[in-house]
């Protein structure tokens, strides 16, 4: 099939990178969001996510004609849904975003089109909550249009070049949807592409990131141990690499992103009682920023009253994206334990906690701290100085959760160091 025009309903991290690439190469897209500022923004050329190269690519959409933003869809061969799943209450999936983007596509669906699925979704969304809404239209899937799942499956910091060499899984309705969602993805996909039910499809994404929340959970469990045991966790995980067949991940604060957070919550739904050792991982997982901020109040006493600084707020080094960040959890419960609480996140300097002093660059943040705490190894809190910084502030305790720092260098320059993991020192 040929494909020379495209509605992209949501304009996020995913929707907004895919609608782009299509644009450049060639099809004509609606890029679609309900947020009126979203639309306000891209019309005006103020890209609202930082990511490598994005800015420059939806500058080139937007120019060429191709890429057109606006806050409903229209009339196109084919409709990609790419809004956000986020949890509602008990740890479920919130797909009413999902819903009222396929209602949104019913008046504008004729035959022959095709509307792939991207949310990251529960298994059978596909074929049990989007199918029977878009029917409504009175066509059929499968028989009068095509409809299947393709989870994204990119790394924030490079989506970009993700989008288009990582291997693509396009799970179809029926094996007609598959071929068609094949068809439309080969417009700009140089990597391979495997055709697949739509449940499977659904299935894969769930279970890759389950996996990695699995293997991290080992390794914060690993890093409590260590603790009690007097071993430092990060020469352990060093060592124990070593083995052919072994890749022990590192501890850190916890999960966060819209992803390995939360996709692993939606098979725990889906089977509550199939699903035990991966609730057992999510729990380690959520309850880590609890541990870190227990970690901190065994080195330095007391919360109440502490000016703690905290650096990076983002989910992963060197994104703005704080969706599900456990960085966010430990401010807050350094908080309500007392302590005064200044965060610096340089690519989100905007960004507010309540209660919570934010700051807008690091000599800001540290001038009257008396405990800089690390979170996120942003590249430009790795290269930070230590002599230079204790002519910044009062401060002369750092503590580090994520192996960012060397120890030496900051105890030569006079700080206390401690680091989560490391029991041995």
């Amino acid at each position: 099939m040929i494909f020379r025009s495209l509605c992209v309903l949501g304009l996020g991290y995913i929707g907004l990178p895919t609608a782009s690439t299509f644009a450049t190469n060639g099809l004509k897209v609606i890029g679609v969001d309900t947020n009126p500022e979203i639309v306000s923004g891209l019309n005006n050329r103020q890209v609202h996510i930082f990511e490598n190269g994005l800015n420059e690519l939806v500058h080139k959409a937007l120019k060429n004609g191709n890429l057109a933003v606006k806050s409903h869809p229209g009339l196109a061969d084919a409709f990609i849904i790419a809004v956000p799943t986020p949890f509602k209450d008990g740890k479920k999936a919130d797909l009413n975003f999902v819903i009222s983007a396929a209602e949104s596509i019913v008046p504008f669906l004729r035959k022959g089109n095709l509307v792939i699925l991207e949310s990251t979704s529960p298994p059978r969304t596909t074929i049990g909550v989007v199918a029977p809404i878009l029917e409504k239209s009175g066509l059929q899937a499968g028989a009068d249009f095509y409809l299947a799942y393709s989870p994204e499956r990119v790394l924030p910091g490079q989506i970009l070049d993700e989008l288009v060499e990582n291997a693509r899984i396009i799970g179809g309705v029926d094996e007609r949807s598959s071929e068609a969602g094949r068809d439309l993805y080969k417009v700009f996909v140089k990597g391979e592409i495997f055709l697949t039910d739509a449940t499977t499809a659904e299935m894969v994404k769930l279970m890759e990131n389950t996996y990695r929340d699995i293997n991290i959970a080992a390794a914060n469990e690993f890093a409590r141990l260590a603790d009690l045991f007097q071993v430092d966790i990060w020469e352990a995980i060093a060592l124990a690499n070593r083995h052919p067949r072994v890749k022990v991940l590192n501890p850190g604060p916890g999960v966060g992103g819209h992803c390995i957070s939360v996709d692993p919550w939606f098979l725990v739904e889906a089977a509550p009682d199939a699903a035990q050792l991966i609730r057992s991982a999510r729990e380690v997982n959520d309850s880590q920023p609890e541990y870190i901020v227990d970690f901190i109040q065994r080195k330095i006493g007391s919360l109440k009253g502490k000016r703690i600084t905290i650096l990076g707020l983002a989910y992963k080094a060197d994104v703005d994206d704080l969706r599900e960040s456990p960085a966010i959890e430990v401010a807050l419960l350094l908080k309500k334990s007392g302590a005064q609480i200044t965060v610096f996140e340089p690519y989100k300097t905007s960004f507010v906690i309540d209660g919570v002093s934010t700051s807008i660059d690091l000599d800001e943040s540290i001038k009257h701290a008396e405990v800089i705490v690390l979170l996120v190894s942003h590249q430009q809190f790795k290269t930070l100085v230590p002599t230079e910084v204790a002519n910044l502030t009062p401060a002369r305790v750092v503590i580090d959760t994520v192996h960012g720092w060397d120890r030496s260098d900051w105890i030569k320059a006079g700080f206390k160091f401690y680091r989560s993991g490391d029991g041995k020192n």
